[in-house]
């Protein structure tokens, strides 16, 4: 009896061991929230008020951030929570994020293809996958800062995965997802319906509301709440961070620059043994990679920005292709040596230096990181003390307004803050962030009352100019918060 309540136990682990598995992540992911004690960037502010103006019919997508559906279909349910929103768009970013790594270990598992005796082989490739995937540059820095990039990569390669475990029901609708995140995966998405289309006759109506989705959120939505149904193409024409010259060679060099050499090389030379092992699926991963820069190039070329966050999707599947590599390493050196040394050594000697010639090779790999992995834990140590300070200061910024009051600091005149800060006091004051913007050349021109909140020593100072008649409405907004 007690065997078999053990293994029906066991039995009812395994059945649920989705659900319990996000409910683990999501916990770490709050775990991970409260301890980094970061906050959003600049963009998950602007799509927090997206979800608040959506309750009181009132969303703008004029301007800053561009808009994007994936967050807005997390930030308007989320919305009517009232400040929970923030932190339940924080914990859901995070843990999204970090799924991704469990992905990037399963595909690499997978296509590792170790038998039952070797399986040592398939998790060393998951392990190398999944921290290889967290090593990117800046990777950590955008899922503490809750934004979507890091997101995307997780559903572009739970996608992957679902693909391979043949549910692709649900491989369809991460690649949905996905696009209305980052249009970059249009291509791959349309390529998935073609094919599923002609195959699998019965996902014809899923793949048709799937496909139909994407224009609507996508152009639908800015077309009823913006100047133009293109707002977000054209918001991110003329960006600061766009590149000027030499277009091509700096988007590849941007790619370049999100990981160490060793595993972009691992990368190459497990594309090139897929094509010796006739392995179609990761030649499709890595023909993936290649495709994604590609289309990447096209947008810069056409005026977007390129930024390096664009492309963390083709340097997520290149971190589970340099696992992949490490698992065929310690799977295939060992019978070619042996086959190499023919009859001049001992079958099992041979299997021995082979081994050892594996273990070597993953050695190195791992000693030519190790610089890399160094670097990358300063400048994230320093990082997160920075983004510490900043939210301490964005706290500082809630206080202000709750001290002083939405309605008064409207009532008194337009309130001027650095870009940098506009999505936050936004998100605090409950108004458009385009109501936040002061043209300083339009203000020489005609003066407005503003009530200026600009930073200071980690705190804020709050007065008011250009009073004029409004001087007995903007009485008492004098103050400093400091740190």
């Amino acid at each position: 009896m007690p065997g078999r309540r053990g293994r029906s136990v066991a039995e009812r682990v395994y059945q649920f061991r989705w659900v319990l598995g996000a409910a683990a992540l999501l916990v770490v992911s709050l775990f991970i929230v409260i301890q980094a004690g970061a906050r959003p960037g600049y963009d998950p502010y602007g799509w927090l008020v997206w979800g608040k103006l959506t309750l009181h019919f009132n969303l703008d997508t004029n301007g800053a951030p561009s808009w994007k559906p994936l967050p807005f279909l997390f930030t308007v349910p989320y919305a009517l929570l009232g400040h929970y929103a923030l932190w339940l768009w924080m914990v859901t970013a995070v843990a999204i994020s970090l799924s991704g790594a469990i992905f990037a270990w399963r595909i690499a598992f997978k296509l590792t293809a170790a038998d039952p005796a070797r399986r040592y082989a398939a998790y060393a490739a998951g392990a190398v996958a999944a921290a290889a995937l967290l090593g990117i540059t800046d990777y950590s820095h955008f899922i503490l800062s809750a934004q979507s990039d890091t997101m995307i990569v997780s559903l572009c390669l739970a996608a992957i995965d679902c693909q391979l475990d043949g549910r692709r029901r649900w491989a369809f609708w991460l690649w949905v997802l996905a696009g209305l995140g980052r249009p970059e995966a249009w291509p791959f998405l349309a390529l998935y319906s073609v094919w599923a289309w002609r195959r699998f006759p019965s996902m014809r109506r899923a793949i048709a509301i799937g496909l139909l989705l994407i224009p609507l959120l996508w152009f639908g939505i800015p077309a009823l709440t913006a100047n133009s149904w293109f707002v977000a193409g054209n918001n991110a024409l003329n960006s600061p961070r766009e590149l000027h010259q030499s277009k091509i060679a700096g988007t590849v060099q941007r790619f370049i620059a999100l990981h160490a050499a060793p595993v972009w090389i691992a990368a190459l030379l497990a594309g090139g043994w897929a094509a010796l092992r006739r392995d179609r699926f990761t030649l499709l991963l890595t023909a993936g990679v290649v495709g994604w820069v590609v289309i990447e190039i096209a947008f810069v070329l056409h005026g977007w920005p390129g930024v390096p966050r664009y492309l963390f999707e083709p340097a997520g599947v290149a971190c589970v292709l340099a696992g992949i590599f490490i698992g065929r390493v310690i799977l295939d050196l060992p019978p070619l040596v042996s086959r190499l040394a023919g009859g001049r050594l001992q079958t099992r000697l041979a299997t021995q230096l082979g081994g050892w010639a594996a273990a070597v090779l993953v050695a190195v790999f791992a000693l030519a990181l190790a610089p890399a992995a160094r670097s990358r834990l300063r400048v994230e140590r320093a990082d997160l003390k920075h983004e510490q300070a900043r939210a301490a200061e964005i706290n500082r910024l809630s206080t202000v307004v709750r001290r002083l009051g939405a309605a008064r600091i409207l009532a008194c005149g337009q309130p001027n803050i650095p870009i940098g800060y506009q999505s936050q006091l936004a998100w605090y004051m409950g108004v458009k962030i385009g109501e936040l913007y002061v043209s300083p050349s339009l203000e020489r021109i005609h003066p407005h009352p503003l009530v200026n909140i600009y930073p200071v020593g980690g705190g804020w100072q709050v007065f008011p100019s250009h009073v004029g008649s409004a001087a007995a409405r903007c009485h008492g907004l004098r103050l400093v918060v400091r740190s």
